[in-house]
């Protein structure tokens, strides 16, 4: 697979999400081609967020599908997540707010919807991959017409990282998803190349170290692109990590998701470093190098 080098925005954000969102898809020249069905993909990987930075918050969502519905009134939209060791999905829309948020768009006549993967009709692949042969996906997924992948900037001790590309992990329709933890990297690649996401989202307003539990970093950004992994290196640098030693983002640049180089566009990464602190327990098969 060829080399992928593209633009990724990186916008300050503090406060006004709406208005750093616009000017990322301004500089990446807008949102580009989106067919739909489209899947939004929430990061939601706990069912009570005790740090209030380890989900996507529903108003990053809505100002997504606001930009979206500017371009595209009749957009057929359906936000995904499904349940985990962590967390029942049907019982976090609720929490999170989403639930009420979607009632309200879909009494306006909104075509957006929220879809629990694990209760959804599961269908036969032909992909054939790295981990995953021929998987049972949930058909929703299969019949729709793109992703986007609208993640967090945190830390993990599978993955080192966890963004745009491990985002995807949460599409696997089983909650006992500790059985692909061995490969993880594999199922990763394999769910990213199945789903090819159209934009990559991370809210990196204020990252964390850890994924549900510890320590929240104020990054005051956001970063957008078309491709995960060139979204997933601008990500890892901000967080003062060297992209070229996270496996997972450098075998999905080497299968055509992106760069380990991107032109980023906006603000300069330099400004915008915070230095994290690795996982702990960090496995060794995450680190490259």
């Amino acid at each position: 697979m060829g080399y992928v080098m593209d633009t990724v925005a990186l916008v300050g954000c503090k406060d006004n999400f709406k208005e750093a969102l616009e000017k990322a898809i301004n500089l990446i020249g807008g949102l580009g081609d989106l067919c739909f069905p489209l899947i939004l993909k929430p990061n939601m990987c706990s069912g009570k967020d005790v740090t209030g930075h380890a989900n996507v918050e529903v108003g990053v969502i809505g100002a997504l599908v606001d930009r979206i519905l500017e371009d595209n009134p009749e957009a057929s939209l359906r936000i995904v997540e499904s349940n985990s060791v962590g967390k029942f999905a049907n019982k976090a829309f609720t929490r999170f707010g989403y639930r009420t948020y979607v009632d309200e768009l879909s009494d306006r006549g909104i075509d957006i919807s929220l879809h629990n993967l694990s209760k959804e009709p599961l269908v036969p692949t032909d992909y054939d991959g790295y981990y995953l042969k021929r998987p049972e996906m949930p058909s929703l997924l299969m019949d729709a017409g793109g992703l986007i992948s609208v993640a967090l900037a945190k830390t993990h001790g599978l993955t080192f990282v966890t963004g745009a590309l491990k985002n995807l992990f949460g599409l696997l329709p089983s909650k006992g998803k500790g059985i692909y933890h061995p490969e993880i990297h594999k199922v990763i690649l394999d769910l990213n190349l199945i789903f090819r996401s159209r934009l990559s989202l991370i809210d990196g307003r204020v990252g964390l170290e850890g994924v549900v539990k510890g320590t929240p970093r104020e990054l005051g950004c956001i970063i957008l692109g078309r491709n995960p992994a060139s979204v997933d290196a601008t990500m890892a640098r901000v967080m003062g990590f060297d992209p070229r030693r996270i496996r997972h983002i450098v075998e999905a640049v080497g299968h055509g998701l992106g760069s380990l180089d991107p032109v980023v566009v906006g603000s300069d990464v330099g400004s915008h470093v915070v230095e994290f602190r690795e996982a702990k327990g960090l496995k060794a098969n995450a680190v490259l190098g």
